[in-house]
Parts: C-alpha cells; structure tokens; sequence
C-alpha cells in the first residue's frame, strides 16, 4: 500500500514542478496603467485640460490612430478644411453638441464614423477611467474651441461603487484614492466578455494597425504568418510591451502602439489572441 501512495506522490510532485517551471517561463510582464485622476467638483478647464493632455499623450494610447491621420481623422490638426477638433466637433453629427459628440465617440464610437474611416475605435471605457474620458475631451475642446467640461461632468458621470475624493480619500468628489486606483486597475481587465479572438483584435483596434487576411491598414506588422515570423511567447511580449523589440521596418511607427494591452484584456483573452497569431502560418 505504501508503494502505491508513494508512486501517487512522486506522480503529483513532477506534475507540480513541470506546471511551476511553466510559470516561470512565461515572461512576467506588465504595462503601463493610465495614471488615475484626481478632480474635485470645483476643478478648472484648464486643469481638466491639462490632465486629459496627459492621457491623451500617454497611456490613453490616443495617438496610435489619429496623430497619423491614416485610419481615424488627426485631432490635433485640421482635418479636410474643418479646422482643429475644438472648432468641428459641434458640427460633425447633426444635433448633436461637441461634449456630447466626443463623449459618444469614445464610448460608443460606432454610431457615427466620420465618412472615409472605418469602425476601429474601440471604446475607450474598456481602458479608461470616466474622469480620465472626460479630461481628454476637455483636452479636445480646448483645441481651437471652448472647453465646456466641468466637475459637474466628472462627478456625475462617476461610475456607482467608485471611491471618489473631493481631498480626502473616501470622501465625495474625485476619483484619485488608493481605492479607486486598484478598483481602476482591475476595472481595466473585465472579467468575461468575448472569447472570439477575431472579436478581439476588432474591439481593441488592433486591425486597424494590422493587416489580417489582407485587410486592414499596413502601419504595423501584418498578422497574416505571424506565426512563422515569431514564437507565443514572441507574440505575447509584443502585445505587452510593444515598445522592446521593434520589427525591422517598423521603426518609423515605433511609440505608437498602446501599452495597456495588459490591463485592458483578460488573461484568457490575451492568450486566446497569442493562440490565434501564433497559428497563422
């Protein structure tokens, strides 16, 4: 009988050190996580501006698409003779006024793509804070128009359960706290949602950097034999922390990818993308 107990164990220690020597090949890798906010009621336009320039600039990953002007209109720049974003967004979709129309455009970008653009805006609560939303599109406004953000704005746009401080942590007013820093960081990985790898790559906007089976934008390196070009762990390093290991070529759009893939995804959604680009041979 001992034998037999014996065999098991020696069994369940060499599955263990074969899964734990697993673990630590995976390269622990973490990205960066869009600084969190701290906006009272009483916040100024030009300190929402400012913080928002911020995430803009950073890890809002804002840049990607429109500092190039490619695959979604240039926001810091005219655009076909409409002037800067501040100035054409109360005019870009009938009836609707400019700090609603950005606001809808980073958080249901898909109802009204701006003519000669496709749908690869993801939305940006996947990613972002609301407060952080807002001070971007104050940031906006503040580009050739008025900014019309205020604390109002940010306070009651809060999502329910979130610790918000007007000073103070824990108390009324904005989001800043140790609290809401971590509730931000596991808000940013939502559990469940899609585990259709295609899904994935739309809703996080990589396809419109990537080509797959020969559609979409060829900043980036294509996806189409990826597989044959670099191994998972290639991939999932790329996806991570894009910035390491250029491409050959790719030099020019090098900063351009966002950094937060590792908070906004899921680990069973990044592996299911590795999964996925590593089988494209």
């Amino acid at each position: 009988m001992w034998k037999t107990n014996l065999r098991v164990l020696a069994v369940v220690l060499v599955v263990v050190g074969f899964y734990t020597m697993v673990a630590h090949i995976i390269p622990q890798l973490e990205s960066e996580v869009p600084e969190a906010l701290a906006l009272g009621g009483n916040v100024t336009p030009e300190a929402l501006a400012g913080a928002g320039e911020k995430v803009y600039m950073g890890a809002g990953g804002c840049t990607a698409c429109h500092g190039l002007g490619t695959r979604a209109p240039n926001l810091l720049a005219d655009h076909a003779g409409t002037g800067l974003i501040g100035a054409r967004c109360g005019s870009r979709k009938p009836g609707t006024d400019c700090k609603t129309y950005l606001y809808e455009s980073m958080t249901e970008p898909n109802k009204y793509v701006v003519p000669g653009f496709e749908p690869i805006m993801p939305d940006m609560r996947r990613q972002l804070a609301d407060d952080q939303i807002w001070a971007v599109i104050a940031y906006l406004q503040s580009q050739g128009g008025e900014i019309t953000v205020t604390g109002a704005d940010v306070q009651a746009k809060a999502a329910p359960g979130d610790a918000v401080a007007a000073g103070a942590p824990g108390s009324p007013g904005a989001v800043g706290s140790a609290g809401a820093q971590a509730a931000q960081a596991a808000a940013g990985a939502k559990p469940g949602g899609t585990t259709d790898p295609r899904e994935l790559l739309t809703q996080n906007g990589c396809v419109g950097c990537h080509q797959l089976e020969g559609k979409g934008a060829p900043i980036g390196p294509t996806f189409d034999g990826i597989g044959k070009r670099l191994t998972a762990e290639q991939i999932r390093k790329a996806i991570l922390l894009p910035n390491e290991d250029v491409t050959k070529g790719y030099e020019t759009v090098a900063g351009i990818m966002p950094t937060t893939f590792g908070q906004t995804l899921t680990a069973a959604q990044l592996e299911l993308i590795v999964k996925f680009l590593a089988e494209r041979k």
